[in-house]
């Protein structure tokens, strides 16, 4: 079968390691299931695993790509959770978890194996499109909103680095649940582009908010640190999922955060259940995910190029048909 994967491991340049052509058919194991891809998604997960980050070099050949819509053995559509073993669900009792393309190949293909229990039914408000974009960036994002900042209709939030997948659906997700939301990001016409999406104001990074917040979604890392600490109310809450511009700040704010008595929360991914939270709030609201590019699976070079250069504004989207 087709595919897009790992061959190699190059920190300092991982495109080189990415490799497009016939990959072997998936294993059937006990209590999983080969799901027919019909779209899958990008993330910033993706390059990192060319870059070695997860994935040991004693893993490659690895199929890349964590989030997946498609078909069933049984003709249903529907939508993949990428965390492998959360549960115990389809491994062994000593496993830990992992996500995808760790241990197990993943979505860039034409099918995958999965764990049974991560399968979820694909609502038909979705496209496969859509659907695809939901399991990591937006999951990540509801839980960071919802579970973690613990914010609700009313409050306002700081998301910065508008552009990014986690970010854009921060955006999105915080209109539709009455969230005052502020963005920030250094391009211009990303700027407008988060007001469009339901930003009450975007600025430029650094920039001072007309108020303090009561959470800050923060995926930049060192580049925007200080200022995410400085946004917030007294009591207030960062949450914290990425560090692409690093993760070590130059002043780490420690004074501030506990003389203004902030939490600090770390977020990764999400559960099986918030997913299905994700997907029907999607389905009821109408909110969906801001996909910047469709291509073809053999196309795929192209979508992580542009992700690499930080020009894109939502999800990539890979097809597969």
């Amino acid at each position: 079968m087709f595919a897009a994967y790992a061959a190699r491991i190059d920190r300092d340049q991982p495109l080189n390691g990415l490799e497009l052509g016939e990959r072997p058919e998936p294993e059937a194991r006990p209590d999983w299931t080969t799901v027919t891809v019909k779209a899958a998604s990008l993330n910033h997960h993706d390059l990192w695993s060319l870059r070695g980050v997860g994935l040991p070099e004693g893993k490659l050949p690895m199929i890349l790509g964590c989030d997946a819509a498609g078909i069933d053995e049984d003709g249903n559509e529907v939508v993949l959770h990428s965390v492998i073993g959360q549960t115990g669900h389809g491994v062994g009792p000593d496993e830990p978890r992992s996500i995808l393309t760790e241990h197990y190949q993943g979505t860039f293909a034409e099918r995958v194996t999965v764990p049974r229990w991560n399968v979820l039914p694909k609502p038909k408000e979705l496209s496969f499109e859509e659907a695809a974009c939901l399991p990591t960036a937006w999951l990540t994002a509801y839980r960071m909103l919802f579970t973690n900042a613990g914010v609700r209709p009313g409050d306002s939030v700081l998301v910065q680095g508008a552009g990014g997948g986690v970010a854009t659906a921060a955006i999105a997700l915080g209109k539709a649940a009455g969230l005052r939301v502020f963005a920030t990001s250094r391009d211009e016409e990303k700027r407008k582009r988060a007001v469009e999406l339901g930003a009450v104001e975007a600025f430029e990074p650094g920039a001072r908010l007309p108020r303090r917040v009561d959470a800050v979604i923060e995926t930049v890392g060192a580049a925007t640190w200080s200022h995410s600490v400085k946004s917030l109310r007294p009591g207030g809450t960062l949450v914290i999922s990425g560090a692409t511009s690093g993760d070590r700040p130059a002043h780490a704010e420690l004074t501030r955060i506990f003389f203004l008595e902030l939490k600090v929360v770390g977020s990764t991914m999400g559960s099986k259940d918030e997913l299905e939270d994700l997907l029907s709030f999607c389905a009821a609201t109408g909110v969906r995910p801001v996909v910047d590019q469709v291509l073809p699976l053999d196309r795929a070079r192209e979508g992580f190029e542009r992700m690499a250069t930080g020009e894109l504004f939502g999800k990539i989207v890979l097809k597969t048909s």
